[in-house]
This record gives C-alpha cells, structure tokens and sequence, in this order.
C-alpha cells in the first residue's frame, strides 16, 4: 500500500525562529502590549486565583508578568505542558504562525485541570489587508505573477472553531480591530521586522525580492490607504482575535433540555400563542 504523502508545511521553522530572535520588542511591542492589558482585563473579570499558570509564547520576556509565576513555555509542535497540570493556560501572540493551530489548542486543553481556563489571541485574518492588497498589485505589474508573501490568517468564524473541536466548554471568541498610521509602507515594515512578524511562509520565492517591486509597493499602498486623517501618511489594520474556553467540569453552566422550560414564552411576552398544526388549509376551490 502506497504511503500518505506528509503533510505539506505552511510555516519555514527556522526562518520564523530567525525572524523572532531579531524581533525588538522594546521598540515595536505596542501590539502585544495591548493584548496583554486586553488579557489582564479579563482575568480581571474571571475574578478567580490561579495557582498554576502557563503561558505559551515566543517572547517570554514581553509575557512574563501577565500572570505572577507563570511557567514559560515555548510554542513548540509538541508543547511543554503536563496533562492536567495547569489551571489556566494562555496562548499568547503565536497561533497565527501554528502549522497545526487545532493541535496546539488540544495540547493546551489536554494540559488544563478540571475548570481550568484556556485564553489566546493571535492576529486574525483582516491583519494587514492592506499590505497584501498593495503587494499583490504591484508583483502582478512587476514581475507577472504573485508569490506568497503575508501569512494566511484565520478568520474569527475559523478560531472559535478550535475551541469546539478542541473539546472546550463555554468558548467565546472576539475580535479587536486596531488601525495604526506610518509614514509610509516601509516604515511598516521595519515594524514588523521589530516585531519578528515578517515573511516565514514555507513556499516563499527564495530569491531575494527586487527594489521596484518594493517602490511600486509602497507608491500603490500611499494612492489606495491613505490616513483618515493625515493623507500624507498609510493607514494600516490589525486584527487581534481573543478566544477562551473551559476544561469541562460538572459545576458549570449546561443548556437545557428541550421541552424543560418551566415557564411558556408567550406568557412571558405577554401574547396569544398561535397553534400552527390549527391554521386553516386553503384549496383552490375555496377562493
């Protein structure tokens, strides 16, 4: 019997491990440091200790006080988590980058105890729209074609999905648009360059890319995103997505059963319930 071929990759593993060793987080880590408060904000609300914290990210460093004690773990394809050792695990600015994000969500539902909170946020897939639009424009003019440049990133619809599939109760999934202005396309891109964001995909060109297709990047993305309100700058979108979810335990909430209610919602509205199995049939005849 003929063997499956594997899997094909998304993600180059050393390239992106490269480009996060270079990330400069003191100079770009305005994003992270937005879902990190968006997350302390939430625990907040969670209003519940927890003991044994983890938390799956490539900069430690930038994550390291999001929960006092945190263990530190690196988003690895087989993740440093114990089966049932953690109270609450976050996943924090790397799931956007997973070959396998379903995988790493199981890994870390697998790691929760009872009752144990999973959180996450990663970049979704309106990051920026902007730039692919204006790369794409400019390497089909330029060299005839178009190559992989900007991640593919999920949809919320998509995210929330892994919360389900990974076998979590109560999932929540949101999003978190933000618009940040430069002054012009490569300043953003020194950007992403500081924030270890930049192009990792497994199929990209190898050959390095040609000065005019960057310049006629940057003229297009100046002419079709300009500022609201600077026209002289570009705007540019990124979407954080926040997901979260429970491991399983009797005490939480479950829906009911149908036909359990104990109460009628026309009472309720205060209305005449209508019985449509007594609705009149008309027939041809009766006209």
């Amino acid at each position: 019997m003929p063997q499956a071929s594997p899997q094909p990759r998304l993600v180059d593993p050393d390239r992106l491990a490269r480009a996060r060793s270079r990330a400069r987080l003191d100079d770009a880590g305005f994003l992270h440091d937005e879902a990190k408060a968006e997350l302390q904000e939430r625990l907040i609300d969670v209003n519940r200790r927890f003991t044994s914290p983890a938390v799956v990210t490539p900069f430690p460093a930038a994550w390291a006080d999001l929960v006092p004690g945190a263990k530190m773990v690196a988003p690895d394809e087989v993740l440093d988590l114990s089966p049932g050792a953690h109270d609450l695990v976050v996943h924090a600015m790397a799931l956007h980058w997973a070959d396998d994000p379903v995988g790493q969500v199981v890994q870390c539902r697998r790691a929760l105890c009872p009752d144990g909170l999973f959180l996450s946020v990663a970049f979704g897939g309106e990051t920026l729209a902007e730039l692919r639009a204006a790369l794409a424009e400019a390497e089909t003019e330029v060299a005839g074609g178009l190559s992989p440049r900007v991640a593919p990133m999920a949809e919320i619809r998509d995210m929330g999905a892994l919360l389900q599939r990974a076998g979590l109760s109560l999932p929540v999934a949101d999003r978190l648009p933000k618009t940040v202005t430069y002054a012009n396309a490569f300043a953003l891109m020194a950007d992403l360059r500081a924030m270890g964001e930049t192009n990792a995909l497994d199929a990209r060109h190898r050959a390095p890319a040609t000065r005019r297709l960057f310049l006629r990047m940057a003229e297009i993305y100046a002419a079709r995103f300009p500022a609201a309100d600077d026209p002289a700058r570009i705007r540019a979108t990124f979407e954080m997505i926040f997901l979260s979810g429970w491991a399983p335990h009797e005490s939480q909430q479950k829906p009911l059963r149908p036909g359990s209610a104990a109460a009628r919602l026309a009472d309720a509205l205060g209305t005449k319930e209508f019985d449509e199995t007594a609705r009149p049939v008309l027939h041809p005849s009766d006209d």
